[in-house]
């Protein structure tokens, strides 16, 4: 008995050690020493890439909240017994009540784009990890997603660019994600 329970209190501060090192790994303003293994900063991408989407699933929960609760508040409005004198008025709110669940239905659509690009993005590294080995990861990691970009209609980054290109949120998304592939698979120089 004595054993089972000095077992299960090594697991929970493992399982505590391993979520602290997760968050630091995660963390935005991280900074790799120089000879930092590739398993490391590849740990550090998958940390911050975890986060990133449980934060956009966080985003889909708070957005569609939003949505219901727009909703029932026009279901609420129109159930109220309304008087001529303020049909005019009535209007005027029903409009602005259409406008509040049209822009709450956009900030859930976007909010669930941005976590399917998250998924997305950590399916293409699990890929990656299992089809290339070594210090190539990461560059592999790197050009598929930069190609998914450019098959996407996205051009490489063009300073006199005629027409602006609509970032949407799979974009942002993966624009996010090479910016810290960069990061952490770039050692910094001093």
């Amino acid at each position: 008995m004595n054993d089972e329970l000095h077992s299960e209190s090594d697991f929970n501060e493992q399982s505590s050690e391993e979520i602290g090192s997760d968050e630091l790994l995660s963390a935005d303003n991280l900074r790799l020493p120089e000879a930092a293994n590739i398993l490391v900063r590849l740990h550090a991408l998958r940390a911050w890439l975890s986060r990133r989407r449980s934060e956009a699933s966080l985003e889909v929960g708070g957005a569609a909240l939003a949505l219901q609760a727009a909703i029932q508040q026009a279901q609420q409005d129109e159930a109220r017994p309304r008087r001529r004198a303020r049909h005019e008025g009535y209007e005027n709110n029903s409009t602005g009540q259409v406008t509040s669940m049209v822009h709450a239905q956009a900030q859930l659509q976007e909010a669930q784009a941005s976590l399917a690009a998250f998924d997305e993005a950590g399916e293409l590294l699990e890929e990656c990890i299992a089809h290339t080995q070594g210090e190539r990861v990461l560059v592999e990691y790197y050009l598929l997603i930069e190609q998914r970009l450019l098959d996407a209609g996205y051009p490489p980054s063009m300073p006199n660019a005629e027409q602006p290109i609509e970032h949407t949120a799979w974009f942002e998304v993966m624009a996010e994600v090479l910016r810290r592939v960069e990061h952490v698979g770039i050692p910094e120089e001093p």
